[in-house]
């Protein structure tokens, strides 16, 4: 297969972005819509894109200090998923009996809405922000176990066998052959709860209120400022890439362990 040129990775996307900008613009201009198009979403949105950080007292911050407090909240409560996750995923991937006891419990558990977990936060945490910071962390610990558990489950036996030949220790063989084994497979879970703590935090915060960029756009549709929620959702879109982009740029760096 022919590999695409550095022109065509920027001349494609370009066009695909006009086409859509021309339907989104088409939309808006039907008889009965309230869809601001391109041009009056830019201009309405120009004072919040060149002011993001705006403090004007609890009731009137700029997009960017919404923006870091849901970044905030989906690292921490990311973070702590990842810490318990990939030690569980590892007593999972690697006991019979461990994965006999907590499979059930994790089948049971993953299936439900992430939302329906706000309640629980909420009445046990008496905070907007921690309940968030659970509902991602119940949202995100499930693809990190499941891929670390995936991983360790398919590491080669002949690796496990020449570590008891040259008398590995437990932690040297964990160090040593299993974390580098499964190290690609952790990537892929820390990739999917890291993408899906960042679609859920949207909604949390429009339940939750106080601050956040899900915050925002619930206020913002509250004062019927559609041209400010567009400018968010293309914040979120632009942000969730950023994200993704980093995990993956981290993963390639220790693609030569395996």
């Amino acid at each position: 297969m022919k590999p695409i040129s550095l022109s065509d990775k920027v001349i494609l996307p370009a066009v695909t972005f006009i086409v859509v900008a021309g339907i989104w613009a088409g939309i808006s201009h039907l008889g009965g819509s309230f869809l601001p198009d391109p041009i009056k979403t830019f201009t309405r949105s120009w004072t919040l894109m060149i002011h993001p950080f705006l403090d004007s007292g609890p009731n009137n911050k700029g997009i960017g200090w919404h923006l870091l407090a849901s970044l905030t909240r989906v690292l921490t409560g990311f973070g702590l998923a990842a810490l318990v996750g990939v030690p569980l995923g590892f007593l999972i991937g690697s006991s019979p009996k461990f994965l006999a006891a907590l499979n059930p419990l994790i089948q049971i558990l993953r299936p439900v809405s992430p939302l329906a977990w706000l309640p629980i936060g909420l009445a046990t945490f008496k905070g907007a922000s921690l309940a968030a910071i659970f509902v991602i962390f119940i949202t995100a610990i499930w693809p990190v176990t499941i891929n670390t558990a995936f991983g360790v489950s398919q590491i080669n036996r002949d690796h496990l066998a020449v570590a008891r030949i040259l008398r590995l220790s437990k932690w040297q063989t964990l160090w040593k052959i299993l974390f580098p084994a499964t190290l690609p497979h952790i990537f892929t879970g820390l990739k999917v709860g890291l993408g899906v703590a960042w679609l859920v935090i949207v909604a949390a915060e429009m339940l939750t209120g106080g601050t956040g960029i899900g915050f925002f756009i619930w206020d913002e549709w509250n004062n019927l400022s559609l041209e400010h929620i567009i400018l968010a959702i293309l914040i979120i879109g632009g942000t969730g890439l950023i994200l993704d982009f980093l995990i993956s740029t981290l993963a390639k760096r220790y693609e030569y362990i395996t």
